[in-house]
């Protein structure tokens, strides 16, 4: 088949498949989809940000920082400080220095972090225990109120309300405050686990819920301290529910606004895992396959000790060589010379007492050996190094003496 066939076919198929597609294609319909990402990294990163922007749209000018090394100035234009990060690294100088700036003008809001200890007397919170101000468990709270009411056998007002609530009060989970000139009462929705005591009745306004009491105000010089029991309904998701975002106009109105944000950071590894998880996989494949690498045996397998028992010989074999390792030559030419002594005092009675050199004599008659070999053989040889040709040799000497004399 000749190249122009060939460009024939494929044309023609081309045509084919074309009419066969037009239905299809005349069907398709074009239209767009909007995919929800989730929050963008600045909402993630910062929980009030939402809250910033509100307050920006009412005209107040808005601060972030994350440490207290400088306070606002109070001057002509009111402060407004906002505690709604974590306080756990405060010390006692910077509680001075912040009490300190409210009592010249400041105004100070933050969020009680701990839960009073009637063991210890005091909650931990160095903000909470100098205004003495006290945060109990709205659980706790109504378990006293049970027992003082019942050792009293009367009823008792609680603790958690300056005002007698009536008994169809709406929506009792939500926080109320009442403001001047106006009716009806705006809400919040305050987390209803947590109340505010004020022992020494030095708060002026408050707000509460059917069963606690969520925020206290109260002077403190020349300025003026708010307490909450959470800021969780000024994050971004809850802020736009009721009343929340009025709140945080109302208490902050008239005033510039720094927020003190100590908003937690992941490290590097929980990051490396979030980010590159398949990566950290691999690496752990590789460390995996090098350990296994590294632990296999190199070289041929040693064989296996025989089961049968060694023979006598060998045993003897092995202790001599320990003993030469352990003590030397010497030690074990000097055994062989006991030996031979021990065996000539059988033979001769009063050898011991005899002169070394009439011990030779009479060691030369048993065996039919020279006096000058004999006393070579028999001298003690302390620092003299000896040779294993030499060592051998005497060896043996020794076993001929010992053998004659048996």
């Amino acid at each position: 088949m000749s190249r122009r066939t060939w460009i024939l076919v494929i044309a023609l198929l081309m045509l084919g498949l074309a009419t066969a597609s037009a239905p299809l294609l005349n069907r398709l319909e074009r239209y767009q989809e909007v995919v929800d990402q989730g929050p963008s990294p600045e909402v993630r990163a910062n929980p009030y940000l939402a809250a910033e922007t509100f307050l920006r749209q009412r005209g107040i000018h808005v601060t972030t920082t994350q440490t207290l090394g400088s306070l606002p100035q109070t001057g002509s234009q009111p402060q407004t400080l906002m505690l709604l990060g974590s306080r756990e690294k405060m010390t006692p100088s910077d509680v001075r220095r912040l009490l300190d700036w409210t009592r010249a003008g400041g105004r100070l809001l933050f969020v009680a972090e701990q839960l009073w200890d009637e063991k210890k007397g005091r909650s931990g919170d160095l903000l909470l225990d100098q205004l003495q101000i006290r945060q109990y468990l709205t659980h706790d709270v109504r378990e006293q109120d049970k027992q003082r009411e019942r050792m009293l056998n009367q009823p008792v007002i609680p603790l958690t309300a300056p005002e007698v609530e009536p008994p169809t009060t709406p929506w009792p989970e939500l926080t109320r405050l009442y403001v001047e000139n106006e009716t009806d009462p705006a809400y919040m929705s305050f987390d209803p686990a947590f109340h505010l005591d004020d022992p020494e009745n030095q708060a002026q306004s408050w707000a509460n819920s059917a069963d606690a009491t969520h925020l206290l105000q109260m002077m403190y010089g020349k300025g003026l301290i708010t307490v909450l029991t959470d800021a969780d309904l000024w994050k971004t998701q809850a802020i736009g529910k009721y009343d929340n975002a009025w709140l945080l106009w109302y208490l902050s109105q008239d005033s510039d606004v720094t927020l003190l944000l100590r908003t937690p950071h992941e490290d590097l590894p929980a990051l490396v895992w979030k980010y590159f998880p398949q990566a950290l996989f691999a690496l752990a494949l590789l460390i995996g396959a090098v350990l296994w690498h590294n632990g296999m045996r190199q070289g041929a397998l040693q064989p296996l000790p025989p089961q049968a028992r060694r023979q006598l010989s060998e045993h003897l074999r092995a202790s001599a060589d320990f003993m030469l390792r352990r003590q030397g030559h010497q030690a074990m030419l000097r055994a062989l010379q006991q030996d031979i002594l021990r065996c000539a005092r059988q033979r001769q009675p009063g050898f011991d007492q005899l002169p070394v050199t009439e011990q030779w004599q009479i060691l030369a008659r048993m065996t039919g050996q020279s006096t000058r070999d004999i006393g070579r053989a028999l001298r003690p040889r302390l620092d003299e190094r000896v040779s294993n040709i030499e060592f051998t040799r005497q060896v043996a000497y020794l076993q001929r003496l010992r053998n004659a004399l048996a």
